[in-house]
């Protein structure tokens, strides 16, 4: 209603969300929300008691899967504390998670995967504003860790039995200033470069979207020196 003007009321707005299935708001603290209309909407027939009833099932259902009317001694959930965050279960259960997620769009030549047993004497050059900035790795409403658990890519790469420089180029993501001959200079003695680029919430998140997929600033001119 307020940002695209789909509906014009909060009457109009409660009843098109029930039609299309929601049966949940977030109201943003407000006392007389959108779906505080509902039972208006009920009197005067815009939505059926069977629809309610269809669209509150789910809901609480998932309320008593998670325990929420259970006494707290019976709810698995109330014993959890501090302790179980960033515990080396969890860590490692995420290390698998972005393992399996991720996707190699092209391996020339078999490049990928660099194995440590190749690597002695050889000289990795990590650049780009992703490589070395934790603050910019992390994405729309995703927790940041203590920063003893964050690994930027030069963190990680610099644990590897290899000699391993690093160059930014720029040092945020909107890539506004960008030093070519520093990039230049740290791949073009290297005899793998690895390019760490993106957006990250500085240039996207939910509410500041974006009219293309371009990369920021310089930041496609960064990759050109850096593979060139």
């Amino acid at each position: 209603m307020l940002g695209h003007h789909y509906t014009s009321t909060f009457l109009e707005t409660a009843v098109a969300s029930m039609n299309a299935g929601c049966n949940l708001e977030l109201s943003y603290g407000m006392r007389n929300n959108v779906f505080m209309h509902i039972p208006q909407a009920l009197a005067m027939g815009n939505i059926t008691l069977q629809m309610l009833r269809d669209r509150v099932r789910p809901l609480f259902y998932t309320r008593m899967r998670l325990g929420e009317f259970d006494p707290p001694a019976m709810n698995p959930y109330s014993t959890l504390d501090l302790s179980a965050v960033q515990s080396p279960e969890h860590r490692n259960l995420s290390l698998e998670a972005a393992v399996k997620s991720f996707v190699l769009l092209k391996n020339v030549r078999g490049t990928l995967p660099l194995r440590a047993r190749d690597l002695p004497g050889k000289r990795l050059a990590v650049v780009g504003p992703f490589a070395d900035n934790p603050r910019v790795l992390f994405g729309d409403y995703a927790p940041v860790p203590e920063p003893q658990y964050i690994y930027t890519p030069r963190r990680g790469l610099e644990t590897l039995p290899a000699d391993v420089s690093f160059a930014a180029g720029c040092h945020e993501p909107r890539c506004q200033q960008y030093s070519r001959a520093e990039v230049v200079g740290a791949a073009g003695a290297a005899d793998v470069v690895v390019v760490c680029l993106g957006t990250g919430t500085d240039v996207e998140t939910e509410a500041k979207d974006r009219r293309d997929l371009s990369l920021p600033g310089h930041q496609l001119e960064l990759l050109q020196d850096a593979v060139q």
